[in-house]
């Protein structure tokens, strides 16, 4: 009772201070010894983003089975190669957290399907199913081209892609067995995206609800 108390109080301080070092110290589970929880932008709206308080809490059933067929859902290699980074929660959270700064160089996309996304996504993150950008998905070729422009700010010079001013893609999907995130990136590399302007994110939401981190639906 005292823990739920002290949850509730914590609770209505944040509402009325915001962003306060001393109170993320009070929380009992935070994302590591210095970081309590990260404020990001997600459609306009501010999302705290920060761990189930709760240590009793159990993993969301969505992402407690163990075994799906494979194919299609294999396990993902640790990274995918030409120099695509793989990356952690830490990291994806200073990400969220340089684009609500106001880095608009910057996009976490989450490539699930929309029925997977209505179930919870990161906060902070845009839904660009995977198809959109899979040719051989069935994805319009003009579809693509107004993705690569509108989304990622990738420039049609006389007919060529310039990935010079491109955005950094922060790629993310159900997990380690999942490869809709994969998929897209290595469709991005043969379209020319340069691979250090590619992150992928392999824990994906399945590590992210082991770990209890907020989701937005």
């Amino acid at each position: 009772m005292k823990h739920k108390i002290k949850i509730i109080i914590l609770s209505i301080l944040y509402t009325l201070v915001g962003n306060t070092p001393i109170l993320a110290n009070e929380l009992d589970v935070k994302i590591d010894e210095e970081i309590g929880f990260v404020d990001v932008i997600h459609n306009g709206e501010k999302i705290r983003i920060q761990r189930n308080q709760n240590t009793s809490n159990m993993i969301n059933s969505e992402y407690a089975q163990t075994s799906r067929k494979c194919p299609p859902f294999c396990i993902q290699p640790i990274s995918l190669g030409h120099g695509v980074e793989t990356i952690g929660e830490l990291e994806i959270l200073k990400y969220l957290e340089k684009i609500s700064n106001g880095n608009n160089s910057i996009i976490v996309i989450d490539s699930r399907t929309k029925d997977w996304v209505k179930k919870g996504t990161i906060p902070g993150s845009v839904n660009i199913p995977w198809k959109l950008l899979k040719p051989e998905a069935g994805a319009d070729p003009f579809q693509i081209a107004d993705i690569l422009e509108k989304e990622f700010n990738v420039m049609n010079i006389e007919g060529l892609w310039n990935f010079s001013k491109a955005k950094t893609l922060i790629l993310f999907c159900n997990g380690m067995w999942c490869g809709q995130s994969p998929s897209n990136i290595k469709t991005l590399l043969r379209f020319g995206y340069p691979a250090e302007k590619l992150k992928w994110y392999r824990g994906g939401m399945q590590n992210w609800e082991i770990l209890g981190f907020t989701t937005v639906k």
